[in-house]
């Protein structure tokens, strides 16, 4: 149950950080609702080809480094690519390709510094209950 809780959260922080980010440069609630609706399904469309793009690259690898390197190539990959999807609603949205490169490099960045903290407080939360069931 705290599994699905933490997904959830997960999810709602994610959207309230591109809700946040896109208000603040629109300063409108329909844009910023639009962006946290297309932003994701349009990333969701585009990961299945990236992963398997990737995947045909990470099978060829040679060895064990070389395989963590596509893995590491591949991450950095689906940041840029979610980059460029923000990046492009947002210039869509406003017209400005300012505020769409503003939004692009923050979200990744707060998504960075504040989902870890969100997940601690989730792996914290897991540890306790499974503490009081294994009492119990």
């Amino acid at each position: 149950m705290v599994i699905a809780a933490k997904k959830t959260s997960q999810v709602i922080t994610h959207m309230a950080i591109a809700f946040t980010i896109a208000y603040a440069m629109t300063s409108s609630v329909v844009f910023s609702g639009l962006a946290i609706i297309i932003e994701p399904v349009i990333n969701v469309l585009l990961l299945p080809f990236h992963e398997r793009a990737w995947a045909s690259l990470r099978d060829r690898a040679v060895s064990a480094r070389d395989r963590y390197m596509k893995i590491a190539a591949e991450k950095l990959s689906q940041t840029l690519m979610h980059m460029v999807v923000a990046f492009t609603v947002i210039y869509c949205a406003t017209g400005s390709a300012a505020f769409g490169g503003i939004v692009a490099i923050l979200e990744p960045v707060c998504n960075v510094l504040l989902l870890p903290i969100h997940d601690r407080f989730w792996d914290k939360l897991q540890l306790r209950v499974d503490s009081h069931a294994s009492a119990a």
